[in-house]
């Protein structure tokens, strides 16, 4: 069985270098295009949904993205929520936080602010965030049940949280679960989609909604963005 540093330490890599080579790698299911409009920003587009097209953001909103990578997202979140909001990106890799910083001073969003860390540790004060956001990163850890309840304990009461993530109808064999090159693809770590919306509700989130999907056969990873509240 891998262990969870083994798994960490690949993603981390993987995406590090993804900042050289503009994307993820052949072949990853986590590699996507979302729009930026009039924003100057460096590194690849990392995702597999739009869940900042589902947040329904509001002035003076604080914002967390879990796994923020280059910071695109939270990038452009902050400008959503107006400079009386604030947008914070969390992700374990050196190299991105750096980017991204960047990428928020090239663009003159103060409001944008970047910190490393671990989305199952989260350098985040409780109840300090009316939105979660994540865009496929939570099937990139080993742990879902932990990272699940740090976004619950970040929101504040009525808080919502929205991402977008690799999930399968059914389970992956043993083969492609023990596969490091498929975790930092986004494959190996995707869980069953009635596993998923189940571990949002056992953190303590409510009323979770499955509002966007796309189609695969059983056995197959597919993109869900999800949205759920704290009550």
């Amino acid at each position: 069985m891998i262990h969870s540093d083994q798994i960490k330490r690949v993603v981390r890599e993987h995406y590090a270098e993804s900042l050289q080579t503009g994307c993820c790698g052949s072949g990853s299911s986590c590699c996507g295009v979302e729009s930026a409009e009039n924003l100057d920003i460096s590194g690849p587009a990392l995702g597999c949904g739009t869940p900042l097209g589902y947040a329904e953001l509001k002035p003076g909103e604080t914002v967390i993205d879990l796994g923020s990578g280059a910071g695109r997202e939270v990038l452009m979140a902050a400008r959503e929520v107006g400079p009386e909001g604030h947008a914070i990106g969390v992700d374990m890799t050196p190299e991105m936080i750096a980017t991204a910083r960047e990428n928020a001073r090239r663009n003159r969003l103060s409001n944008a602010e970047f910190r490393l860390g671990e989305i199952e540790q989260l350098p985040i004060a409780a109840a300090s965030a009316d939105v979660v956001i994540s865009n496929c990163v939570i099937n990139l850890v080993p742990d879902k049940a932990k990272a699940f309840a740090e976004a619950f304990r970040a929101l504040k009461p009525g808080g919502r949280l929205v991402v977008s993530d690799m999930v399968t109808r059914g389970v992956l064999p043993d083969s492609m679960r023990s596969d490091l090159t498929a975790w930092a693809g986004c494959v190996a770590g995707a869980v069953d989609v009635q596993a998923y919306t189940a571990a949002l509700e056992r953190a303590g989130f409510r009323d979770a909604e499955i509002l966007a999907r796309s189609e695969a056969p059983p056995g197959q990873v597919f993109s869900i963005t999800v949205r759920a509240r704290k009550p």
